[in-house]
């Protein structure tokens, strides 16, 4: 199987338990209500998010949905320029894209992301959240320890991130000559 089918097949399945855990969480558990699992440790809470994480730009749909399509363009950006076929790299790809995927999907159908894992730590109550967050959060440090491990000057992530960042130095710098 090439590279790019498995990463397909990762996102996929990712997609699938995500859609599959929040129609359950819906269905069965009444919206800002929580059932214990481990004591105070850990609960599945149900709630909806407007915004981003810990809600910040809560009720920005509109602008989340577009960083979000930028963010897909760009992994896939990566991938089309990635020549390395490590498992790590594979498989982070498809985390992060499946976990894009899966929050972007409720903002478009649903304007709001739901919500319900939660996990209270030494007294603190972290933001409550989703498979699709953890997927792109696992996706991430498995591409960050890959990366770390191929050698940085290979990342196509960073190559990207790098060619950016000097277009818009590039345009910035333009622009005060002429002021």
């Amino acid at each position: 199987m090439t590279k790019k089918r498995k990463i397909i097949l990762i996102a996929i399945i990712g997609i699938l338990i995500d859609r599959i855990t929040k129609m359950i969480v819906k269905k069965y558990i009444v919206k800002n209500t929580f059932i214990k699992i481990i004591g105070n440790f850990f609960r599945i809470t149900y709630t909806e998010n407007t915004g981003a994480a810990w809600s910040i730009l809560k009720n920005k749909t509109f602008f989340l949905i577009i960083i979000s399509l930028l963010f897909l363009i760009f992994i896939i950006s990566c991938i089309i320029k990635d020549k390395r076929n490590t498992n790590f790299n594979t498989f982070s790809y498809g985390l992060i894209i499946s976990g894009i995927i899966g929050n972007m999907f409720d903002r478009i159908v649903y304007h709001k992301v739901t919500d319900f894992l939660s996990f209270k730590i030494f007294g603190y109550h972290f933001p409550i959240f989703n498979i699709a967050d953890s997927l792109i959060v696992i996706g991430t440090i498995l591409f960050i320890i890959d990366m770390i491990q191929e050698g940085r000057e290979e990342s196509p992530m960073l190559k990207e991130y790098e060619k950016i960042k000097e277009n818009t130095s590039g345009k910035n710098s333009s622009r005060a000559r002429k002021h």
